[in-house]
């Protein structure tokens, strides 16, 4: 029986072989690609990223991969943007300067507060493990890549900027930082974006990449 397909988007902006080697032990085989039309044929399509968001947009405007990718939302493709990955499929970024996304799922990228709820300074970037809670409004985890995992199990996070959907209902789970509910799965469709790292966040992370598999 073959393996299934995971094309990854290499566009010179995220950790690559951590998120294939995340996937290979999950069972699937892995196809890095810049190349426009591969994506838009693949069958699930993952877009990593680290670094700043105006210069991710870039790169993939450069390769041409901004069609190809906003293509995949009219096909129903499963798509999981990964960290900086998740920001760009919103429709834009405060991040220096306003610079749009991807506008798959509207919201906007913004700083994550400096102060906590209760008014101290808190570190910036919030990195770190940080445990996972429903969204508000939210009654489980069902029909999303997070349906085998338990409320209060914690992924590995790095970032300054956090996304905030228009429809609430777009968030699937958040964390806790300074008391500041900050969106750490959102979800539109097919469309799924972790601010998290799943494939660094061991056994926890790995059931969120089999689900997708699965997809």
């Amino acid at each position: 029986m073959s393996k299934p397909e995971i094309t990854v988007i290499d566009y010179g902006v995220g950790n690559l072989l951590s998120v294939q080697r995340g996937f290979e032990h999950c069972g699937a085989e892995v196809v890095l690609t810049s190349d426009p039309e591969v994506v838009v044929a693949a069958r699930r399509v993952v877009l990593p990223g680290v670094g700043a968001f105006a210069n991710a947009m870039q790169a993939l405007q450069e390769r041409d991969l901004v069609p190809a990718i906003q293509e995949l939302a009219k096909r129903r493709t499963p798509l999981l943007g990964i960290c900086l990955g998740m920001q760009l499929l919103l429709e834009e970024s405060e991040e220096f300067g306003l610079t749009p996304g991807l506008g798959l799922i509207p919201g906007r990228v913004v700083p994550i507060p400096t102060p906590t709820v209760s008014g101290k300074v808190q570190k910036i970037p919030h990195i770190g493990w940080n445990s996972l809670v429903s969204a508000e409004g939210r009654a489980d985890w069902r029909e999303t890549v997070l349906e085998d995992n338990a409320s209060g199990e914690a992924t590995y996070f790095v970032h300054s900027f956090m996304s905030v959907p228009t429809n609430p209902s777009h968030r699937v789970a958040d964390c806790l930082y300074g008391g500041h509910r900050i969106a750490a799965m959102i979800a539109m469709g097919q469309i799924t974006g972790c601010q998290f790292h799943p494939e660094k966040s061991g056994e926890v992370g790995l059931k969120i990449l089999r689900r997708f598999v699965r997809l």
